[in-house]
């Protein structure tokens, strides 16, 4: 088991050894106990489906007040539900399949939340114990093939061993970095009888994650953040999983540093704060690409340096010191050297930061910004977000994504699919907490947004959740809009559909010569009405005869007139799902853009506009 990191998780209750509660034992089957252990360890919602390996546990569950168990259409459906889940509520989400298909049905969400380090634990039946490695009906070796992509798994074949396997996979999945476990339970073991014991006694003795950083290495960073002239502080994912927003706004205001929030920490800072330079990266705003790329000191905290943020990363901020604070050792130097290692919790380290930085103040040492803030309001005044309404009077992708997220109630959430939506999505609506922006980081795994929407919704019923998808990555997953309508899981839909596989047709566009090979998603005749013009948009299917088949309100937008009026009676329906078929231009480009394999200093404000700085970083 290797401990990850990017900032802890606190968890939810959890059996905890040592006599520190009344002891609880119940004569059971394997299966009972299995509900029973996820009763204590505070599971209230499974995503799931049953199949032959699995369904002594079924059984159980039907009797259970506690554990809600969510029939999807799909166990890639599961496992992204969960994670949405987990990401909207910070609490474990969790997925349960049959062996064998069902059980490698779940690796595309594991491996997502592995990316990304999201709480989760995956329940896997396993053929009886006697058969497993016979290549039995249905078996497959889930635990070998998760390895790669898990924190931990385990293989149960004692119905015993199952009370104490639950609790220690809730505690891993969701401690130090958090991350997705599995728990993987022969059908003979779900269906022996067995003593329920609770709480269970604890066997993890290799696994200590360090959470509390050491005192010289955050002097050494404070330090450093007083002294230097053009600092940066680089926030990554590991913040929102500390729940460490408010430390790190204290943090912020106190040093007067610019602040850039990856694509996974949006809502950790908000986008409305004036030291807020936005997210940096391949398709980052120019002023937190060039802010990085110009630093003298970049303070990472629960970031890992990836390559959709560093660009080439020989060339990657030549001039800066790196603190590097991250729960996960492996992460620290990985990528990026640093001057100044921290191993520890995101809030934790972001406290004593504080406590270190105000003793520099009342030592005289205070860090003077002012010069590096003249060129990085310069360069975000002159290159801000924006973009142009097409000319023959279509709908603008951007703008539809902009409506949204201004005519929302406050404190919605999105979860957003991938490619160009969510890159819009990430741009154009405004995040200002945490726990508001889910998507696939690490993986970009299309299909993403409906199902995590639907994980969210169930978790987080108060709260008005959209799914900002295109037209490509919807075709994946929509089934799990008939999971909505039966489950009175009331999500909302955003079909941005430009007809097209939107991100990779920019780079057809861009690097290939406009040669649009398997991008194009309208082909046919299903596009064309008898005797007229080809249609605009993906339009087979029919994405509003298929919302309203699977049993929500169907919509449909292309004139801009009309789309402030689509997406009010969008937010009025709360009864029932609803999908809106926004059909936008075709032509649309996410900017500013760093051309994979190049480096941060080429990005692109625009289509053929290469920022001129016209600044002095040496003097």
């Amino acid at each position: 088991m290797t401990e990850q990191a990017t900032g802890a998780h606190h968890p939810q209750p959890r059996a905890r050894s040592g006599g520190q509660q009344p002891v609880t034992v119940e004569d059971v089957t394997g299966a009972q106990s299995l509900i029973r252990s996820l009763e204590e360890v505070g599971a209230d919602i499974v995503f799931g489906i049953p199949g032959g390996a699995i369904l002594p546990a079924y059984d159980p569950m039907m009797d259970s007040s506690k554990v809600r168990h969510v029939l999807v259409r799909h166990e890639q459906g599961a496992g992204h539900a969960a994670t949405g889940y987990a990401q909207a509520t910070g609490k474990v989400g969790v997925c349960m399949a049959t062996s064998g298909p069902g059980a490698t049905n779940l690796v595309t969400p594991i491996a997502d939340a592995h990316m990304d380090s999201v709480p989760l634990v995956a329940i896997t039946g396993q053929v009886a114990s006697q058969a497993i490695g016979t290549d039995a009906f249905q078996e497959a070796d889930i635990c070998g093939i998760t390895m790669p992509i898990t924190k931990h798994n385990w293989l149960v074949t004692n119905a015993d061993d199952i009370p104490r396997t639950i609790a220690e996979a809730f505690h891993v999945a969701s401690t130090g970095r958090p991350g997705p476990v599995l728990v993987d339970i022969a059908k003979d073991a779900l269906q022996a009888r067995t003593r329920f014991v609770w709480p269970p006694q604890t066997e993890l003795p290799g696994y200590r994650p360090v959470t509390k950083p050491h005192a010289k290495q955050i002097r050494e960073a404070a330090r450093l953040i007083t002294q230097a002239r053009r600092p940066v502080l680089y926030v990554g994912g590991g913040v929102l999983k500390a729940r460490a927003s408010d430390e790190l706004r204290v943090l912020a205001e106190l040093t007067g540093a610019p602040v850039t929030t990856t694509l996974m920490a949006l809502g950790s800072f908000p986008d409305t704060h004036p030291q807020h330079l936005g997210m940096p990266g391949m398709h980052g705003t120019v002023a937190a690409v060039t802010a990085l790329q110009k630093a003298d000191l970049i303070v990472a905290l629960g970031a890992r340096f990836d390559d959709r943020v560093t660009g080439r990363l020989d060339s990657f901020a030549p001039l800066a010191k790196v603190v590097h604070a991250d729960i996960d050792p492996a992460e620290i130097g990985k990528n990026r050297m640093a001057d100044v290692p921290i191993v520890g919790d995101a809030r934790e380290v972001i406290t004593d930061l504080v406590t270190a930085v105000r003793a520099e103040h009342a030592g005289g040492q205070v860090g003077d910004y002012a010069a590096w803030w003249v060129d990085l309001n310069r360069w975000r005044q002159t290159y801000p977000l924006g973009y142009d309404l097409p000319a023959d009077g279509s709908l603008s992708p951007q703008q539809v994504i902009e409506r949204i997220g201004q005519l929302a109630p406050q404190g919605t959430v999105y979860a957003a699919g991938v490619g160009q939506h969510q890159m819009w999505a990430s741009h154009f609506i405004e995040y200002q907490e945490p726990a508001t922006w889910l998507n696939s980081g690490g993986a970009g795994t299309m299909g993403y947004a409906v199902p995590a929407a639907m994980g969210a919704k169930a978790g987080r019923p108060d709260r008005t959740v959209w799914a900002i998808d295109g037209d490509g990555c919807f075709q994946m997953t929509n089934q799990e809009l008939a999971t909505c309508a039966l489950n009175d899981i009331p999500i909302k839909v955003a079909i941005i559909n430009n007809g097209a596989l939107g991100m990779v047709r920019q780079w057809q566009t861009l690097f290939y010569n406009q040669r649009y090979s398997n991008t194009v998603l309208h082909s046919g005749p299903g596009n064309r009405a008898p005797g007229e013009k080809k249609l605009a948009g993906t339009r087979v299917p029919d994405f509003v005869k298929l919302a309203e088949a699977m049993g929500c309100v169907g919509l449909r937008c292309e004139d801009p007139a009309q789309l402030d009026a689509v997406i009010e009676k969008a937010n009025s329906i709360n009864d029932r799902p609803v999908v809106v078929d926004f059909i936008v231009h075709e032509d649309a480009m996410v900017w500013p853009m760093v051309a994979a394999g190049t480096s941060n200093d080429e990005v692109m404000a625009a289509r053929g506009v290469r920022p001129d700085f016209g600044d002095n970083e040496d003097d």
